[in-house]
């Protein structure tokens, strides 16, 4: 009985050390609205809006749903070793573009970044709104992963804390290094 006392008294501690996810002020979604419509002239300012809206929203869900009450890195772990579902960054990454995409912007793009290791040895994804057409290096990064949640966003050539490159560019890489170590073949 002492045994499931315990067990009862440590669940309720750490339930309670489970932090909510933030919800947006109409000025922090205000403000990433003006950010994105900074991207160049042609941004539907409604569509800026609504991306920024659903950033925010779509950040505090996710955080919801992978169960977030760690930071990232700790988080990870537990995913890793399959005690939390989701929450690495790739996810956040691929859910918020999958997310974004079903608006179908024509003045907004929805692309994927990685920075490559600078930090242990780990890559680092995200997703980011530009013009379309444009590139990444002239997009605004929308990273709710970096802080277990709570959006950080950013124009990607301001955000010094990585060094980002496009998804695709960086896959290719990664592809022929595994051809040239032989761990996979060519066409494979």
């Amino acid at each position: 009985m002492r045994l499931w006392a315990s067990l009862l008294a440590l669940i309720v501690l750490l339930a309670a050390c489970a932090k909510a996810p933030e919800v947006a002020s109409r000025d922090q979604v205000a403000d990433l609205a003006a950010g994105i419509r900074a991207l160049g002239p042609g941004v539907d300012p409604e569509e800026a809006a609504r991306a920024a809206e659903i950033a925010y929203s779509w950040s505090a869900h996710l955080a919801r749903e992978y169960e977030i009450v760690d930071p990232p890195l700790v988080h990870n772990t537990k995913v890793n070793m399959g005690l939390k579902p989701r929450g690495l960054c790739w996810h956040w990454a691929e859910d918020m573009e999958k997310r974004l995409k079903q608006e179908n912007f024509q003045t907004l793009e929805v692309q994927r970044a990685i920075a490559t290791p600078e930090f242990l040895g780990i890559d680092h994804s995200t997703a980011l709104v530009s013009l379309p057409g444009g590139t990444i290096y002239d997009g605004m990064v929308l990273d709710p992963w970096r802080n277990g949640g709570k959006l950080f966003w950013s124009p990607t050539v301001a955000d010094t804390r990585y060094n980002w490159r496009p998804q695709a560019e960086v896959h290719a890489e990664k592809r022929r290094e595994m051809v040239a170590r032989g761990e996979i073949a060519v066409g494979g």
